[in-house]
């Protein structure tokens, strides 16, 4: 039994083919599982959103209805903020300048009163100092004369 180069050359590239074929079936194998495991990640994704955005529509509807209540609220303090500032403004206009004449008066009153109270102690002193004095000079002629 010969066998011939041409037989050989024929045999190994029937190997070479096989075994070419066999790692492609590997691959495509390999390559079917990351497929599934790819759709199944997809399917859950899209199992866990659906709901999560319904969720979402749902939180924003209720901020939605919230910021309308704020909206009313802010107008409303707008409006009160308004009102006070014009009841400033009237209770400045009419009682103001009375009230601030009154507490000019009431200053000037308490000072003109504590000048007074001020005097009055400055002439108590000033006649006690001459007092002492005179009683000074006195004890001081008398020791002279005794002298």
């Amino acid at each position: 039994m010969t066998v011939s180069f041409g037989a050989i050359v024929g045999l190994v590239f029937a190997v070479v083919f096989a075994v070419l074929v066999g790692f492609l079936a590997l691959v495509l194998v390999k390559l079917g599982h990351v497929l599934t495991e790819a759709s199944r990640l997809v399917n859950g994704i899209t199992e866990q959103t659906i709901p999560l955005l319904s969720e979402v529509t749902t939180s924003v509807s209720h901020v939605n209805d919230q910021l309308v209540r704020v909206d009313a609220i802010t107008s409303n303090v707008q409006g009160l903020t308004q009102n006070v500032t014009a009841l400033s403004s009237v209770f400045a206009a009419t009682l103001g300048g009375p009230l601030v004449k009154a507490a000019a008066f009431s200053y000037g009153v308490r000072r003109a009163l504590s000048d007074r109270q001020h005097a009055d102690i400055e002439k108590r002193v000033k006649s006690e100092l001459k007092a002492e004095k005179k009683a000074a000079r006195s004890a001081r002629s008398s020791t002279k004369k005794r002298a």
